[in-house]
């Protein structure tokens, strides 16, 4: 007995020693923006990041199953990105064996994707549908203020620029008053600057004198006009406050978008967002955070995220729509009077609840789960969950090698644990850690 728990030992440590060695994956693959995935290994990965000013690597492992479902995404979109006039590279690396590049990158979920610009990588966090993903990237590669110098050249940006990002126009603004915020927030919308253009670009977008600097969210159909002052404090506010739509669904995407926020979320837990009652009370939010932009304005359904709801004491049974200031992290507030809001005059109820929250007649409570954004910001690592199995596994054995075992004549050796090291495999494709596509 004692010998074969020795012998496991050796095999388990030698298999950790080969994993963890820098081994290359079959042949080297020539470097080239060529349209097709290049499959990279701990010896050719640096060759890559430092040849190609874009590339976007995608840490994966063979066994985890979103990571075989994005791997078509990428393979359609590969060469789309490599197309354009500065062409963006797609590769992969087997993280789960060239475990030394995912310790140096913090890879502690699959797939992980990350943007390399010019050397520095950046965790990527779009949408991973080819063609979107492919619309996403191009953001990347744009001018940090694009020059529109006529009625077509502003139309053929907003086209281009697509729907994912907020868009920023300065109608008679200089390109210097805003490119340091471009710079600053070029992962996070598209900006440019209007040189030349007519009357019915100012009735379209609504503004009626220059210089004037317009927010368009194409996804919301949502717009805000800034006409100053321009100083860059005043700018920037302006930029940061117009991120995001005035009233936002809450949901997994939307809450890694807000937690580089530092604003407070009024967030309005109703039964179903889809339905007319909502629809109504999203209007009257809007209306608020027109007024409000201190804060972000959000609403979630208990329909469509039960257990997020479920932590701020919302659900089927409770009195819908609810209203709570939240900090983003374990804490938020109830008004006192103000905990539901009912079908009569929901506008008055409104102004109500956020006026008693600033005048601090309020409640302070803790939320009934994890904090979100710091579910978000910190997932458990999953070499932390390996190396807790592997530390248990062997203080497992050292127990069973002091355990007096009897002589048994002519039974097997079990042979147990090939199956079950099978399943596990398979429960790795659902983590926590694990990544969506």
């Amino acid at each position: 007995m004692k010998n074969r728990v020795l012998t496991m030992l050796l095999c388990l440590l030698m298999s950790i020693v080969s994993s963890s060695s820098s081994s290359p994956g079959g042949g080297e693959q020539s470097l080239t923006a060529n349209g097709k995935v290049l499959e990279l290994n701990e010896s050719n990965f640096d060759s890559a990041i430092s040849t190609f000013d874009f590339i976007l690597v995608d840490f994966y492992a063979p066994w985890c199953g979103h990571c075989k479902r994005l791997s078509p995404q990428l393979d359609e979109a590969a060469p789309i990105l490599a197309s354009l006039k500065e062409p963006i590279v797609i590769a992969k690396v087997n993280a789960d064996k060239f475990t030394r590049l995912a310790r140096k990158y913090d890879i502690d979920a699959f797939p992980t994707l990350m943007i390399f610009m010019h050397g520095i990588p950046v965790e990527y966090n779009g949408p991973r549908k080819a063609d979107l993903l492919a619309r996403y990237l191009k953001k990347f590669v744009a001018p940090d203020v694009s020059v529109l110098d006529s009625d077509s050249a502003i139309s053929d940006f907003i086209e281009t620029a697509g729907t994912y990002f907020p868009i920023y126009i300065g109608f008679g603004l200089n390109e210097s008053m805003i490119s340091k915020l471009a710079i600053k927030y070029k992962k996070k919308a598209w900006f440019s600057v209007a040189k030349d253009f007519s009357e019915d670009i100012m009735v379209l977008y609504d503004f009626d004198k220059v210089p004037a600097l317009v927010s368009l969210h194409p996804t919301y159909h949502e717009q805000s006009i800034f006409y100053g002052p321009f100083e860059e404090q005043f700018l920037e506010d302006f930029v940061k406050q117009s991120l995001f739509p005035l009233a936002m669904p809450i949901n997994i995407d939307s809450l890694k978008t807000l937690k580089d926020d530092d604003r407070k979320i009024a967030l309005t837990i109703v039964e179903d967002e889809t339905d007319e009652k909502s629809n109504k009370i999203i209007k009257l939010l809007k209306a608020a955070a027109s007024a409000n932009r201190d804060l972000v304005f959000g609403y979630v359904g208990v329909k469509q995220w039960e257990d997020f709801a479920d932590t701020f004491g919302a659900n089927k049974k409770t009195t819908l729509p609810k209203m709570v200031i939240w900090d983003g992290d374990e804490e938020y507030f109830s008004v006192i009077g103000s905990e539901s809001i009912d079908d009569e005059d929901q506008a008055t109820q409104i102004s109500r609840f956020l006026e008693g929250y600033r005048e601090g007649r309020t409640e302070k409570k803790r939320i009934g789960g994890p904090s979100f954004i710091g579910f978000i910001n910190s997932l458990i690592g999953m070499r932390t969950v390996f190396l807790i199995v592997f530390v248990v596994a062997v203080a497992m054995l050292i127990q069973t090698i002091n355990k007096e075992e009897p002589l048994r004549v002519g039974t097997r050796d079990r042979t147990d644990h090939a199956s079950g090291s099978d399943s596990e495999a398979e429960s790795k494709d659902y983590r926590s850690g694990d990544k969506e596509d």
